[in-house]
């Protein structure tokens, strides 16, 4: 597998801050074990920082930083108006509120909320498209459906720890281990609409990439052995890993024919 994401080449520039990501991911549970459950929600804000700032440099590397923040810009400001709706409106996610434990917010949105979806939409889009490229078509729909698909399949590690944690609550608990299963198809309505209004071409493939193979490990680690949810972390690496492993194979075949 490795081998197959480095064919991809990137500029080796760019595992400086994917190196700095993980080293925060991994003391995070240092952090609860040390200081208590205050400091872990520190750290874990720190790593959302941290890897929106590494997904941010990725892109900046590869396209320069006016298309780099008219990204982000689009990106935020989607998912933040998506959250503030869907917090206020029960649309398209089902009914939930944020609690006051992640700060600061806005209209009782959390700002670090976007910038998780920062952090982990680009990573899908490069994921996507080792599986179905972009064709030249105006509206590449295979490429954004598995886009929504591998970004959803991470909110299968993601929802139940956090509502876990007590960030955010869900008014009817739902099927999949409290998380209702509206939930998901929001998250793949939404996440189909940014990658159509971000349109992104010519990503950096191979660093994108390499990002959500980590958080795909890093998460699966964390949640089953750290955070006692065995059952998200199970689930989440056989959702997130199919799509892992279909790039793998996608590329693998590539490098086969060249």
């Amino acid at each position: 597998m490795i081998q197959a994401f480095n064919d991809l080449r990137y500029p080796r520039s760019t595992l400086v801050p994917i190196i700095f990501w993980v080293l925060t991911m991994i003391s995070l549970p240092m952090l609860g074990w040390i200081l208590g459950e205050g400091y872990l929600i520190r750290g874990m804000s720190f790593g959302v920082l941290m890897q929106a700032a590494a997904v941010l440099i990725i892109l900046y590397v590869a396209w320069g930083w006016q298309r780099t923040l008219k990204t982000c810009a689009v990106v935020a400001g989607l998912a933040y108006l998506a959250e503030l709706l869907g917090s206020s409106t029960g649309i398209p996610f089902g009914k939930y509120h944020y609690t006051e434990v992640l700060q600061p917010q806005i209209a009782g949105v959390p700002l670090l909320i976007p910038l998780a979806w920062l952090m982990m939409l680009p990573p899908a889009w490069a994921i996507a498209q080792i599986i179905a490229p972009r064709s030249n078509s105006r509206f590449p729909i295979c490429h954004v459906l598995v886009s929504s698909l591998a970004f959803t399949a991470w909110d299968l590690f993601l929802d139940p720890q956090m509502v876990g944690w007590g960030f955010w609550v869900w008014e009817i608990p739902g099927q999949y281990f409290g998380i209702p299963l509206s939930n998901y198809l929001g998250w793949i309505i939404v996440s189909a609409l940014i990658t159509l209004v971000a349109n992104p071409k010519d990503l950096p493939v191979g660093p994108l990439a390499l990002v959500y193979v980590l958080t795909w490990i890093l998460q699966t680690i964390g949640q089953g052995i750290f955070w006692s949810q065995p059952g998200p972390a199970i689930v989440g690496f056989l959702g997130s890993g199919m799509f892992v492993y279909l790039a793998w194979n996608n590329s693998n075949r590539r490098n086969v024919r060249t």
